[in-house]
């Protein structure tokens, strides 16, 4: 997979060439992807995005939905890079995961809004909330979803804090999930490759 922060119809593999790659890189970016995953509490993980996991969630798109005309290449694309980090920002994929249906149903009742409670905050400066589900609302009066699109977006002085190497934490402070964890090391370098 060829990196070119920009992805295009032109930058991604043809369906035959990604199969190849696939069957020799995919234990790469399965491994890429769980560094870059931070579980907050029990019940809420967090998948920070990088052009390398929307580069391969649009080739696997493109590969499972037999998809190679220009029109439904250019759509998956339109769909994902929003999530692709831009140099100033984190973006994650929040995920709650409760196994049981009828426990999931209640608790994603109890938890609308938590999306906008998700936090990161750089040792020494002030948290920064998440600004969540830009595309589309992902909630309702009843009950919030399972999944959600967040950005964090930060102050100069605290992307050069992360990237000096000041200590961070994840966190959550909705009245139902409240949680927090520091970003381990070597997730936090990875998170510091992303900005600029």
């Amino acid at each position: 997979m060829h990196l070119t922060g920009n992805i295009t119809p032109d930058s991604l593999m043809s369906l035959e060439a990604y199969a190849k790659w696939r069957k020799a890189n995919k234990i790469n970016v399965i491994a890429h992807r769980k560094l870059r995953s931070v579980a907050l509490g029990e019940h809420i993980t967090l998948q920070f995005e990088s052009e390398t996991t929307i580069r391969y969630q649009i080739q696997e798109m493109l590969r499972i939905e037999r998809i190679f005309e220009e029109e439904g290449i250019l759509a998956e694309i339109e769909a994902y890079t929003p999530l692709v980090p831009d140099g100033t920002n984190w973006k994650a994929t929040l995920l709650i995961e409760y196994p049981d249906i009828n426990e999931r149903r209640r608790e994603l009742a109890r938890l609308i809004g938590v999306e906008d409670r998700m936090f990161v905050e750089v040792e020494g400066r002030e948290r920064v909330y998440a600004i969540a589900d830009e595309d589309l609302d992902r909630e309702n009066d009843e009950k919030t979803s399972a999944v959600h699109f967040l950005r964090f977006e930060f102050s100069p002085a605290a992307m050069a804090a992360i990237k000096a190497g000041a200590g961070v934490k994840l966190g959550c402070d909705h009245r139902n999930y409240p949680a927090h964890v520091h970003i381990p090391a070597e997730t936090l370098a990875s998170l510091a490759g992303d900005l600029r």
